[in-house]
């Protein structure tokens, strides 16, 4: 009994461990991949923002948007985030702001400013793109996030492809790469398993 115990719960380490080298390759390959194509509208997934002025993570992401929305590539920008809790602004506020200070117009920008996990960002968004007749979307993040925002996006509805930012201060920092995926493997699990956000 003992014996085929140890045999089982070593199988289940084995698939685990499979499970989470197979989830960490996928995290891998959908970061390298650039889908830039013509689209409805551009998605930039929101991060941290202090006092109106998003962070690093968060500027980098809308340089790259903003990018693709003067190459042509979507007619409408959409930026994404609430605020945390004492914030006196939201992620997507402080995204607008800046993406008019790029010189967007600011009727081509869409706001999404009530959510603070990625599931409930993309199911307003889902919400937001069906309101306005739109169907598709680039959604813009850093590239350990674009596996589980993409998985989400198709879940709900929307025809998603990912651009991932290259200048991220996480790409040039190992350590924080490594957390993100990390961080991403157990928010994937969390998704597959309970259909939730954390």
């Amino acid at each position: 009994m003992r014996r085929d115990l140890i045999h089982v719960a070593g199988a289940v380490c084995l698939g685990i461990a499979l499970a989470g080298g197979y989830a960490t390759y996928r995290i891998w390959a959908q970061g390298q991949r650039d889908e830039e194509r013509p689209a409805d509208a551009i998605v930039v997934m929101g991060a941290a923002q202090y006092n109106g002025r998003p962070s690093r993570v968060f500027a980098a992401r809308l340089d790259h948007a903003v990018a693709l929305y003067f190459a042509g590539v979507a007619p409408r920008l959409v930026v994404t985030g609430g605020k945390a809790e004492g914030d006196r602004t939201t992620e997507a506020a402080a995204g607008r702001a800046l993406a008019i200070e790029l010189g967007v117009p600011p009727e081509d920008i869409m706001v999404e400013d009530r959510s603070r996990t990625t599931l409930e960002s993309i199911r307003a968004v889902a919400a937001l793109l069906a309101a306005n007749d739109a169907r598709s979307a680039v959604f813009v993040s850093d590239r350990p996030h674009m596996l589980r925002v993409l998985r989400m996006a198709a879940d709900e509805g929307i025809t998603a492809w990912g651009s991932p930012t290259r200048t991220s201060p996480i790409e040039g920092d190992l350590p924080g790469q490594l957390d993100a995926t990390v961080h991403e493997l157990g928010a994937l699990a969390y998704y597959f398993l309970t259909g939730g956000s954390s």
